[in-house]
């Protein structure tokens, strides 16, 4: 955990600031840009890059998928060059996340944060956001199920904090992990069921 050194008024600036920034829904904007329907309709009812890309236009997905993590990144970026304070900038990214999970004008119905998780840690230490990206790739390709990469990185972030250089943050990788695997509990079900689908393959 950080040094507390910013004051609350601080704190709660930039926990208001990262939470809006975190809240911008890019996946139903450029679907609805693209004229690709309403996300809510498609398969999985889900706001992020995976559930975009089942409308087909890969450039969608891929747009949604570098824009969440952007909204990540920028939100602790953000907060750790104004104020020069870590605790800021850690607190405005897992404000980041909480919006980009629960945004207040989607009724706090929101994505599962895989993208805005892999790029939050990569502003936080660019090493452990690495080798939290090279572990979804194993865990994604191995198993060819996209949530089960999302649950390799999100249980393997904790360990890369610490041995990776960045153990200040340890309390933060805790909480998002244990978010990542809150939102992902439904896909935890059917991985345990075997009905999980695999990438490449459309969900109902």
């Amino acid at each position: 955990m950080p040094i507390l050194e910013s004051s609350f008024a601080t704190l709660a600036l930039w926990a208001v600031i990262g939470y809006g920034l975190g809240s911008i829904p890019f996946g139903m904007v450029l679907a609805r840009m693209m004229n690709l329907g309403n996300l809510r309709d498609i398969g999985s009812g889900n706001i992020g890059a995976t559930n975009v890309l089942r409308t087909g236009n890969k450039t969608a997905a891929a747009l949604t998928l570098l824009l969440d993590a952007a909204k990540g990144a920028a939100a602790l970026l953000l907060a750790r060059a104004v104020t020069g304070a870590e605790d800021a900038a850690q607190l405005a990214g897992l404000a980041a996340m909480l919006g980009h999970c629960y945004p207040a004008w989607l009724a706090f119905k929101g994505g599962k944060g895989v993208a805005t998780f892999l790029g939050l840690l990569l502003a936080l230490h660019w090493p452990v956001g690495v080798g939290a990206c090279v572990a979804w790739l194993v865990g994604a390709a191995l198993t060819r199920i996209s949530s089960m990469g999302a649950l390799v990185a999100a249980a393997s972030s904790t360990f890369l904090l610490v041995f990776l250089g960045k153990p200040d943050a340890l309390f933060l990788g805790v909480i998002l992990t244990l978010l990542i695997f809150w939102r992902h509990r439904a896909n935890i079900a059917r991985i345990r069921a075997g009905t999980e689908p695999k990438i490449g393959k459309k969900s109902a």
